[in-house]
Order: C-alpha cells, then structure tokens, then sequence
C-alpha cells in the first residue's frame, strides 16, 4: 500500500448546534443566526437532536423574539458576553472540595457512563480511532508531536489536552487549531442543556474536567475527525478520558513523583493507576522507565494480553540538521514515543504496511515536518515582554516552563541554561507557533542585543502539596552545574481564582491575601542560598545594589528573595528596574506550576498584543 500519497481525508460536513439564546445582549444576533441555520440545514442530524421541535415552529418562535427584542425593553442590557457566560456556567461545576476528597472512585468514574448515555455518545466513541496518552511528564508534548505528525500526513485530527493556559478553547484542537468561540459554544449548550434537563439529585451534573471529556467527545464525533489524541488528566484508571474502550494505541510517557496524595506513595502504585488505560490486547508503548515503574506496567500489560514496547528516544540525525518544535533535550524522548504511537495507528488503521518503520534509518518527511512544527504554549516558550522593552531591545525576557515536579524541575533547568545562552547570541528567541502575536514580535526583534549585562531572576510558585524541598534543590543545582546563578527569587500566588474560568477570574491584589506558602517557599531557597554562600552564587553587581531600595511593593525581603502579594505587582516591579537598569537584560524564568505560567502569559501577551495594535496601554489595565 502507498504511503498516504492519494489519502483524501473525510470531508467534514457537520453542522455544530444551534446555541440557545442566552441574554438579550446577542438575541437578535443568536435567533437570526438561528433561523439561517435551520432554513441552511433542513435536515441537520446534528440540529434534530439538539431540538426535536419541528423547524418550522421553531423558526416562528424565533422570529416572534426578535420581534419582541427589536422592539426594545425597558430592562437593563447584560454586559456579560455569550463567551463569558458560557463560561460562568462551566465554573458553576468546579467544586471546590479537595481532590484528595475523592469518595467512591468506581462509583464516580462509572456515572461517567450514565452521562454517554444522556449525550448520546457510546456509539460515536466506539467508532473513533483514538490515541489514548497517560504519564507524568511529557503527555502533553507527546500528544502534540503526534497530531502535528498525523495532521501533516492528511488526516483530520481532533486532540484533547490539559490544562489550558489562557483560554479554555485550547484543550480543543481541530487541525491543530483551537476551536472557534462560536462553534464552541454551540457544542458547549448542546451538552450542558442536555445534560441539566436529564441530571438529578441521584446523578448530578458533571463535575468539570469530566463536562470537559464529554464536551471533547462530542466535538471529536460531531466534526468527524479521522484521529482522536486524548491526553489523561490525572492518573489513567479513574480519569474520564478512560471511558474509552478499544482505543487504536495507548501511550504511557515519563513516570516521576507527582499527585502522590491521590495516585499513591511509590513509583508503583503511581505506574499502576497510569498503565489503568491499557485495554486487552491494544497495543501500548512507553519510554524507558525506572524499574519500579516498568516491572508494574509489564505486569499490568500481561495481564491485559497488551504487546508493550519500549519507544527509544528519536535520533536527532532523522531530522537532517531541523530542530524539534518543542525545546529541551527531554523532548526526544517524547517525539521517539510520538513516532511510536503514528507508525502503529497508520498500521492498525490499515493505511501503511505492518513492517512500516521497524528498520527505518529515515523519516518520513510528514513526519519530520509535523516534529519541527509542534507547538506547545508554556513548554520551554520564550516571551519578550514588549511593554518593558523599548526600541527593538529586550530588557526583560519571560522563559516560561509549567516544570511541577522534580525530574521535570531538572530538565527545565538544563533548557534554561542552555537558553539563555542562545538568547545571548540573538538566536532563537522565539520558536514557531500558533500564537497570535508571534509574526508581530518576530518583526520586532531584530535589535541589537550584544554588550549588555544579563541577570537571571527566578519566578515561582507550585501547589502546595508539592513540596519544595524536592525542586529548589533540584532547579538550582542543575542551573549551577552549567554555570547559571539567580540574582533574586521572586515568589507569588496564584493570580487566576481556581474556582473560576476565563479572564474575569483574574484576581485583583488582595490585601489580605494569605501568603503563608509563599512565605515557606522563601525560607527554603534561603536556607539554599545560605548553603551555597561560599559559591558564585553571592555575586551582586552595581546593577543590583538598589534591590534593597523601593521594596515597599514586596510582603518580605531577604537578601535573595522577595515575595509579592501579586503576580501584576511582580511584574510591574520588574518593569520598572528595566527602566531604571537599561544597561542590564532581565532573563526572568517562570516555573513551577503551569497556572503561573498561564497567568504570566495572560499579562504579558496583554501588553505585546497591545504594542503590535499601537495602542497604549496603562498598568491598571493590565
């Protein structure tokens, strides 16, 4: 069989329900749209079974509303747009109990059947050809680097991902790209209104991330998507993406310490929850593991009759001199999984021969191109911060990496150091991605950057349950190793409230805001630094001797430290010392959580998307 040369991909002709209206801001806009739909569509299977109404009675009930609406009313107009509201009704499901308050996990996880049900979803599941992917690290760059492959060998790809960073939308990707706001909330109402008209006190709503599985399932199956790449959330047994039952292949990345409160104390209770994906005789694959680790997923794939192979990491020379998509070292290991996972779905999916790729010395050139286009926010991401930076200079750089647990603390360490090396010699500042502002900063870099000082500054928070005596150490002893030392440490809480979704769940600064963790965090890097007075870690330049001036913004001061009540205020701080040190480049490193990450970006990308459109903007706007 020829390799993918004359594959058409489906033609998608699928129609997303018609979104109920909302307010009466979009009434008239939502019921004429409405209208077109029905009179467009007639006979829409997709329209049918959101309302079983006839049409012709529904266009009528439509246009008598906008009659109505057009008329006027004396009521108030809402200011909440259709999005925003969308997405208050996707935060009244986050509850707010702990996870490790998880009660019945079979019970839980098995009402996620009685939700296919509602949603009319069994069947459309079974029909598609899924990519199942768990682990602790590097799930979600293995799932990037295997849609990106697919989508370039002409398949119409669906992947689910977790968590998003700045918008919701990003956990939806069609063809690599986002879904659209509106086609969103179509999906989104269809779901969430059937299943508040089916749901009771005996089965109630979804909890989040479980709406958000289904609402996935249901986008996958509505816009027919030749491939599906499911990233688990948490775990693998118990997690929603888990419904699935004859996946094509399944995946399990790097396994590490991490949500240990809920997947348990050792490698291999944590490898056994992973390897719960593993369906009988479905294909698996995994990275090299430790052996802990790796005798419980050879046990568990045993028992299932599942051939588990061991994908090595991808030889750079494959990619005749190109570079991965997603930086860092570690990503090899991640694209050799990837590669694993393509080759064996095209062979199951009947579209290559079963030898395919077994002895390859060369890829594919679909393969390579979907390799060194991956893109990933918030993974090894470099981001100017154009509002700080004057001219075509960049005072202030963000290095954003969500590294949360130790191995990962490590291998971000060994990025950044590499980083900002290359930084310095004005080379790939910025990789390619879907970003919406990253043409405008490619062509606004070009400045000179040489015979500047350069300062590296730390950001940082992580969850409480993770503990920090694991990653500090970790973080810093790797960034020492290759010569690279933190001037200052700065440490702030979360900025986006965690009961809350969208830009209206930014916090502002809080005066009472508890910053007791923060606080420990503090008192851990300065026991760390204390250790380390006798290395090169106690260098201060003339640049650094204000540090101790105009702290008034920060809760508490140390010699190597500082903690903030707020993210923006951090931020604002930084700002101003470039001002005030245009000699020196601030290369500020952001990790140890991706919400810190995400909520970096929503403020930084703010103020870059601002200059891009030559607008001024003031900090109280962002």
């Amino acid at each position: 069989m020829p390799f993918l040369g004359s594959y058409l991909t489906l033609s998608c002709s699928a129609t997303p329900p018609t979104p109920k209206i909302r307010n009466e801001n979009t009434i008239i806009k939502r019921a004429k749209t409405t209208i077109h739909s029905i009179h467009s569509h007639p006979h829409s299977q997709s329209f049918q079974s959101f309302n079983p109404i006839s049409t012709s009675h529904f266009s009528s009930l439509i246009e008598s509303t906008i009659a109505m609406a057009e008329g006027g009313s004396d009521s108030p107009k809402s200011s909440v747009t259709p999005y925003e509201e969308a997405l208050d009704a996707l935060s009244s499901l986050i509850t707010k109990r702990s996870r490790t308050d998880s009660g019945n996990m079979d019970e839980r996880f098995g009402v996620l059947f009685h939700y296919l049900k509602m949603l009319d979803l069994e069947e459309p599941i079974s029909k598609m050809k899924i990519i199942h992917v768990a682990g602790t690290k590097g799930k979600g760059s293995t799932c990037t680097f295997t849609e990106a492959i697919l989508r370039h060998c002409g398949f119409h790809t669906g992947l689910f991902t977790s968590p998003h960073l700045i918008d919701v939308r990003e956990r939806f990707r069609l063809d690599g790209v986002e879904i659209s706001e509106e086609n969103f909330l179509a999906y989104f109402w269809w779901c969430f209104d059937r299943l508040k008209e089916k749901t009771d006190d005996k089965i109630p709503m979804p909890a989040y991330f479980h709406f958000l599985a289904l609402l996935a399932f249901k986008i996958f199956a509505a816009e027919q998507v030749d491939v599906v790449i499911m990233e688990v959330g948490l775990g693998g047994k118990y997690d929603a993406t888990n419904v699935v039952q004859t996946p094509i292949v399944c995946g399990i990345t790097s396994l590490g310490y991490d949500h240990m409160e809920i997947l348990g104390n050792t490698l291999g209770e944590i490898a056994g929850e992973k390897a719960g994906i593993f369906k009988h005789k479905v294909p698996a694959f995994t990275v090299t593991q430790p052996d802990e680790a790796m005798h419980v997923l050879e046990e568990k794939a045993s028992q299932l009759d599942v051939p588990l192979k061991v994908a090595p990491p991808l030889d750079a020379k494959l990619l005749n001199g190109l570079r991965l998509g997603l930086e860092g070292e570690h990503q090899y290991l991640n694209a050799g999984l990837a590669v694993a996972l393509c080759s064996t779905w095209l062979k199951r999916t009947g579209h290559v021969e079963d030898n395919y790729l077994e002895q390859a010395t060369t890829l594919p050139e679909q393969f390579i191109q979907g390799l060194i286009t991956a893109s990933l926010q918030g993974r090894a991401q470099i981001v100017p911060d154009l509002y700080a930076n004057s001219g075509n200079s960049k005072e202030l750089v963000f290095f954003l990496d969500g590294a949360h647990s130790p191995e990962s603390m490590e291998a971000c360490a060994r990025w950044f150091s590499l980083a900002i090396k290359e930084d310095s010699q004005d080379q790939t500042l910025l990789r390619p991605d879907n970003s919406k502002f990253s043409h405008e900063i490619a062509q606004m870099q070009h400045g000179d950057t040489t015979g500047r000082n350069s300062t590296q500054i730390l950001l940082f928070n992580c969850l409480s349950v993770r503990d920090p005596q694991l990653l500090l150490p970790r973080l810093m002893k790797t960034c020492a190793d290759h010569g690279v030392y933190f001037k200052k440490a700065l440490f702030v809480p979360s900025v986006s409230v965690y009961y809350k979704v969208g830009s209206h769940a930014l916090t502002q600064t809080d005066p009472n805001v508890d910053l007791s963790w923060q606080l420990t965090l503090q008192r851990v890097w300065e026991s760390l630094m204390q250790g380390n007075k006798g290395s090169d870690t106690k260098r201060t330049d003339a640049a650094f001797e204000e540090f101790k001036d105009e702290m008034e913004m920060s809760a508490s001061i140390c010699e190597y430290s500082a903690v903030f009540p707020s993210l923006p205020v951090a931020i604002k701080w930084l700002r101003d010392k470039v001002q005030k040190n245009q000699s020196v480049r601030f290369k500020v490193l952001v990790t140890g959580s991706l919400h810190l990450v995400g909520d970096v970006l929503k403020l930084v990308t703010h103020a870059v998307l601002a200059q891009v459109e030559g607008k001024v903007v003031s900090e109280q706007q962002l």
